[in-house]
């Protein structure tokens, strides 16, 4: 267990590395949630301004009128 910790010799090396990417992982993570977050406030705020959500016909409806 000792060996692997020390990484070889190398641990002042690999050990940051890890640290590193975890913290950039963790900070995309971050921003994805922050940012969907912003993104389905905006829409629904222009879902309110625009007078509610359009909605398409069924596609029944549509099958119909097709043929």
């Amino acid at each position: 267990m000792t060996e692997f910790i020390h990484m070889g010799g190398y641990a002042a090396f690999v050990w940051p590395a890890y640290g590193l990417t975890v913290l950039v992982i963790a900070g995309l993570v971050w921003q994805s949630i922050a940012d969907y977050r912003a993104q389905t406030a905006l829409a629904r705020k222009l879902e309110e301004l625009s007078g509610g959500r359009v909605r398409r016909a069924a596609s029944s409806e549509r099958d119909g009128e097709a043929q």
